[in-house]
């Protein structure tokens, strides 16, 4: 046989490592980014320093980057039971486990780094999030709720934001963590959905699978609960009228999903995939509705 040329098995090689930390695939990235710019924001009251943007955006790509590596380390002799899993490079043999703890490791470690720079407190919280992140696959094995504990991993950015900006996590930031919590589980139920049937061959165990024929009425009433806590956030803070167009929009946004999550596996991953939409809507809005007269600023300014 004729032997691959050693720039086209690196070209290969290259593709798995990317692949195993999602980098093809963006929006995990896209829906920790958003809460942790909601916490950045309505910490610094509308004007993040640069440093601080910069910091939180790498360290949230580092993050999720080693969480997706850290889960498809446990779940590789699951995800091959799932056709939407099956061909993950752990699952298909591409990269060894150890080489995927070596990554695991190396993503970490740069994150550290990035500790250097934040007060004690971020540093604390910092390590609750790798915790969270490190032990969330076990979830699924004997609990319907991996989401709600998800949901705790993509929220964490909230708190450490508020952290590194004032040195303490008021209330503000709690509940802005509760919402997003509640979107989490709303928006990985979907998700879940489009699994469910493999899920249940496998053993494994979601809030999909919990949810049942109710699983559109939960994902309903959690994004509703989040926008409520929004406007109550936004009452308190007194936020100017962009604002309240936000989470107006977005509450458009979440209708116009119930209307996806009725059809098959494609549209409730559809409807998952939407929820960047509304992330971004949120971001607008607290962006523009701290800002003097409704006009935007860019951290640092």
């Amino acid at each position: 046989m004729m032997q691959q040329a050693p720039a086209t098995r690196f070209h290969q090689r290259w593709r798995a490592y990317a692949a195993l930390m999602r980098m093809d695939r963006p929006i995990g990235t896209l829906l920790l980014l958003w809460p942790t710019y909601w916490g950045l924001w309505f910490a610094a009251k509308g004007t993040p320093p640069l440093g601080l943007f910069l910091i939180f955006t790498a360290g949230t790509w580092l993050m999720r980057s080693a969480g997706c590596v850290i889960n498809d380390y446990f779940d590789r002799d699951l995800d091959h039971q799932v056709a939407r899993t099956r061909y993950r490079p752990l699952a298909t043999g591409l990269i060894s486990p150890r080489a995927a703890l070596r990554l695991f490791a190396v993503l970490c470690l740069l994150a550290a780094t990035l500790l250097f720079f934040l007060n004690t407190l971020t540093l604390l919280l910092a390590g609750g999030a790798i915790l969270v992140t490190v032990t969330y696959p076990w979830f699924k094995r004997f609990t319907h709720l991996p989401q709600a504990y998800l949901g705790i991993a993509f929220s964490m950015g909230i708190p450490m934001a508020f952290a590194a900006t004032r040195g303490q996590v008021p209330a503000l930031a709690w509940w802005l963590m509760l919402a997003n919590a509640c979107w989490v589980v709303a928006y990985d139920t979907a998700y879940a959905m489009a699994d469910r049937p493999d899920d249940l061959k496998a053993g494994i165990r979601s809030t999909a699978i919990l949810f049942g024929r109710y699983d559109r009425h939960a994902i309903a009433g959690l994004q509703a609960v989040m926008l409520i806590i929004f406007v109550g956030i936004g009452v308190e803070q007194g936020i100017h009228w962009p604002y309240w167009m936000a989470v107006g929009g977005a509450v458009v946004l979440a209708a116009y999903e119930q209307t996806l999550l009725g059809g098959d596996r494609d549209q409730a991953l559809r409807a998952f995939l939407h929820n960047h939409w509304i992330g971004l809507m949120l971001f607008w809005g607290i962006v523009a509705g701290l800002a003097p007269n409704g006009m935007p600023m860019l951290p640092g300014f």
